[in-house]
């Protein structure tokens, strides 16, 4: 057994910004890159975060499913947890009878962890490093299995899949599993005007005061909220999917087309989109999930572990992705469809955050597709 490896990210400065020369231009933009690396990573020191983390079952419960349920894949293998947290992951894989499991996070929850570890007897399987995976050395130079809880708001937020799939190109052995293994977002068609009137026609009268100055840019901000199913005015479709075995990270900046049928005969005015994805959990590598199947009907036909971050399913701590569109459009009917394409974009100097263009074009159930329906809007995740 190996002896209880720590590593902290080393503190790297410039022979110039020590001497105190001027920061050049390209220098201040890296600088505040870095502001907002370091900003991420300390937001994740917190308990708060953690708490809502773990306290998500839908979560958590299918992390600790799959790996209890299939402990023949653990068993006497190297995992690697990358974004450890708290460690709870990597304890489930301890417990289903890893030989080494390698934790790895670059916040101050690093040393949370190691006490985690010890208070439940597993550092003789546990190690906890602390540091980007991309600049730690690992205690060994190949893992069977990367365990990773990577998803943010919308999938993408947060970019934390870049560094796993880092780790999995660097570390992950040939035919090492990815736990989990796929991921896909979704887009439904949004008919909630009470979300359009809390949000944005309550700056037109905020206890008699007019506050519509509120409003020059609340459409570009999305939402992050729990969207009731009976607010769907069509059914979902997937628009991305991923293979965490096979996704690079260039694929993560896309433009992708989705295309759907308007179902709500009660309501006939578009008032935004709702995104959301889903997760699987696959026991090999060789495994798929057919093309647009939702994580409900996988679970059902495969009995694959899945779980969504849906407006059909219990609600989770990521909820959904409300957008909402500055002019609603009308007379949508049974039968009509809404096509378009949505773009996700890494924000310039913010590599974290999200910019997502959604385009959409109308077509009557009749035929012909009106040109003046055609529309398109940018959205801001931040």
């Amino acid at each position: 057994m190996l002896d209880r490896f720590e590593q902290s990210q080393p503190s790297q400065e410039s022979n110039a910004t020590a001497q105190g020369a001027a920061p050049q231009a390209g220098d201040r933009g890296n600088s505040r890159a870095e502001q907002f690396d370091k900003d991420y990573f300390q937001s994740y020191s917190y308990n708060a975060i953690h708490e809502s983390m773990i306290k998500d079952r839908i979560r958590t419960d299918a992390y600790r499913d799959f790996i209890y349920d299939h402990k023949h894949l653990f068993k006497d293998k190297v995992v690697l947890d990358v974004g450890c947290g708290t460690g709870i992951l990597s304890m489930f894989c301890a417990k289903a009878g890893a030989r080494l499991v390698i934790a790895v996070d670059n916040s101050g929850i690093i040393d949370k962890a190691r006490e985690n570890v010890f208070s439940n007897g597993l550092q003789e399987v546990v190690k906890c490093v602390r540091g980007k995976i991309e600049e730690v050395t690992l205690p060994v130079p190949k893992v069977d299995v990367i365990v990773s809880e990577w998803m943010g708001y919308c999938l993408l937020y947060e970019s934390m899949l870049d560094s796993v799939i880092y780790a999995r190109d660097k570390y992950l052995a040939e035919d090492g599993l990815m736990v989990p293994s796929h991921a896909t977002l979704r887009i439904a068609p949004l008919a909630d005007s009470d979300l359009k009137a809390s949000h944005i026609d309550f700056w037109r009268d905020v206890y008699g005061f007019d506050m519509t100055a509120m409003l020059e840019k609340a459409h570009e901000e999305a939402l992050i909220r729990v969207v009731d199913e009976k607010e769907l005015a069509g059914a979902s479709v997937a628009f991305l999917e991923l293979d965490l075995h096979r996704t690079k990270v260039d694929d993560l900046t896309f433009t992708n087309p989705f295309s759907t049928t308007w179902q709500n005969d009660g309501v006939k005015t578009l008032e935004g989109f709702v995104i959301w994805f889903d997760i699987f959990f696959n026991t090999s590598r060789s495994q798929g999930i057919p093309a647009g199947m939702t994580a409900a009907e996988a679970k059902k036909k495969t009995g694959v572990v899945t779980f969504s971050t849906g407006p059909h399913s219990e609600a989770t701590h990521w909820q959904q992705g409300v957008f909402l569109i500055k002019d609603p459009v009308g007379q949508f009917g049974p039968g009509d469809s809404i096509a378009g394409e949505v773009t996700y974009l890494k924000k310039q100097g913010q590599e974290r955050s999200l910019d997502i263009d959604i385009t959409w074009t109308k077509a009557s159930a009749g035929g012909g597709k009106e040109k003046e329906r055609v529309k398109k809007q940018r959205w801001i995740l931040d």
